[in-house]
């Protein structure tokens, strides 16, 4: 057959990284990425792109460590080149404070990040308010120069980038041999899956150059995340709420947690307030589908579904969508030799 044809629908980082997966692994293929929205516009943007994973319940923790440790391994890498600040990665180190010890104190990636150990008595003192802490170095990504960074990759290897909404995957059929979902919270509406809701998160980004280290609550909703130009600030975790419309009222409750983390943030100037809504559900959904209709069928491979850990795994679930990608290819040219013969 000719050279497969292959739709990415979706242009955050899980489909422009799905996208890069699937030339590096199978390079004969002609990639498209379809989406009505493009940075700046995505809820990528919006994300604090700090690799600390959370836990999907509905996924295995052999698999998530997996993901974690080839995206860690993969952005390690660019943020030891020459290609690390314009595509936004740098390390940063810090601390996770708890008020009580939590019953996990080697989290499942506490082997992946650096130089994770329990925080000292010495140190605790800067949190009068919690008793025990981790002390690690991770990976941030400052996302729009990151998502920049992986349009400008594909550009290079001949990806067409086109905007384009996408109703429905069938309408795709005639054109392309394999189609990947990669829509985001768009998913509830264009697969129709129930199973996935937003997490409405609102978050503060500000310019406070001499806050150096993250700080993160243990219960995940207060943390300082410095990037290369400006500190987040977050957050939230509203289920099912779809607005986009900042909050003044939780805009002042961020501000007012996270000062009382690092009380310096009162000096923190140009504070701009943001909102996304994570595309939430118990497990990742990463796996192959044929939509069939009148006897023409269309292989489909779904990568959608991150919440709020998406930047943590992103990498690792793009790989296995690209794998995947290459299986559907399999097939189809299995069946277009057998109906030669």
């Amino acid at each position: 057959m000719a050279a497969p044809k292959v739709a990415v629908v979706g242009a955050g980082v899980v489909g422009l990284s799905t996208a890069l997966c699937i030339v590096e692994t199978c390079p004969s293929c002609s990639v498209t990425v379809l989406s009505d929205q493009f940075s700046p516009n995505t809820t990528s943007d919006v994300a604090a792109g700090m690799l600390i994973p959370h836990t999907y319940p509905g996924t295995p923790i052999h698999v998530q460590q997996q993901w974690f440790k080839e995206t860690f391994t993969y952005l390690f890498a660019i943020s030891n080149s020459a290609e690390a600040s314009e595509a936004g990665i740098h390390l940063v180190s810090g601390w996770q404070v708890f008020k009580n010890t939590p019953k996990e104190e080697l989290p499942f990636w506490s082997d992946v990040v650096l130089g994770f150990r329990p925080m000292s008595k010495a140190e605790l003192q800067k949190f009068p308010q919690h008793q025990f802490g981790q002390a690690f170095t991770t990976l941030k990504c400052d996302c729009p120069p990151y998502l920049l960074w992986l349009e400008k990759r594909l550009k290079a290897t001949g990806v067409q980038i086109c905007t384009r909404k996408v109703a429905d995957l069938w309408e795709l059929h005639s054109e392309y041999n394999v189609v990947v979902n990669c829509a985001g919270i768009g998913a509830q509406q264009l697969v129709g899956d129930e199973e996935l809701f937003p997490v409405r998160g609102q978050v503060l980004k500000v310019h406070a150059p001499w806050v150096k280290n993250f700080i993160r609550d243990g219960d995940g909703l207060t943390y300082i995340y410095p990037g290369i130009h400006r500190v987040t600030l977050g957050g939230t975790r509203e289920k099912e709420n779809w607005s986009l419309s900042p909050d003044p009222g939780t805009t002042k409750d961020i501000f007012d947690r996270c000062c009382s983390l690092e009380p310096s943030l009162r000096g923190a100037q140009d504070i701009k307030v943001k909102v996304g809504l994570r595309p939430s559900r118990q497990s990742v959904r990463l796996e192959r589908e044929v939509l069939s209709q009148g006897g023409v069928k269309l292989p489909v491979v779904h990568n959608y579904g991150h919440g709020a850990g998406g930047f943590s795994v992103h990498r690792g679930t793009a790989k296995e969508a690209a794998r995947l990608v290459g299986e559907c290819i399999a097939a189809l040219q299995g069946s277009s030799s057998r109906a030669k013969l």
